[in-house]
């Protein structure tokens, strides 16, 4: 699935990033299959409102932004619930977890999008394991902490199909061997699906073998 950004400007950010040299912002950019790429940029520059953009969530912009030369709009509920289901997979900044549910069942809501597991009960506790995190699968959500909630919600993005990951500062609340653990499962998964990656952040890192770098 390729995707590209045809001159994409925030109505919101308009005054702010028109001032300012962006390597996203109203430029023509295009987003390969199987590229990782990372955004770096100060906060208050948009990173949360790109990744909304590119998930189709928020469309406060100017310009255009095409999936498979196809723009957004131009899509139905149908096909934009498939894409969602099978080619998109999304680490939003905020989580998005259910707090009434057990981190084990917010996992389960994505593996079984589709009708049947993506993953095997097993596969997701190997997840669990190497995030540290088995020991709290049968609590509720909102007894986490907000590095715990984190590394489920990496999990959970993981246990759909996808051929895109869109990450926005996914790894915010984790210290430097949870970070570790994480980037490296991410890798794993991109790699074994020949996925794709858009990882939104503020700083500079080693994490991945990044294919591409812009500064928003």
């Amino acid at each position: 699935m390729q995707i590209s950004l045809h001159q994409l400007v925030p109505i919101p950010l308009k005054e702010k990033v028109l001032q300012q040299t962006s390597g996203i912002w109203n430029q023509a950019v295009t987003f390969t299959p199987g590229q990782w790429v990372k955004i770096k940029a100060p906060s208050g520059t948009g990173k949360t409102t790109l990744i909304h953009y590119l998930y189709n969530t928020r469309y406060d912009y100017t310009g255009d932004i095409h999936i498979d030369q196809k723009p957004w709009p131009a899509y139905n509920p149908t096909e934009l619930a498939n894409i969602r289901q099978s080619q998109v997979s999304v680490i939003f900044q905020d989580l998005r977890l259910f707090d009434q549910l057990t981190a084990l069942e917010n996992i389960e809501l994505k593996n079984i999008m589709q009708g049947q597991a993506y993953y095997s009960r097993e596969k997701i506790e190997d997840m669990a394991a190497q995030l540290q995190v088995t020991h709290i699968l049968q609590q509720s959500a909102a007894t986490l902490s907000y590095g715990e909630r984190q590394r489920i919600a990496i999990i959970r993005a993981l246990v759909q199909p996808f051929s895109w990951l869109m990450m926005d500062e996914p790894f915010s609340h984790l210290d430097e061997n949870n970070t570790r653990r994480a980037a490296k499962l991410i890798a794993e998964e991109c790699t074994a699906r020949k996925a794709g990656f858009i990882l939104t952040d503020l700083d500079d890192d080693t994490h991945f073998p990044y294919t591409a770098h812009y500064q928003l």
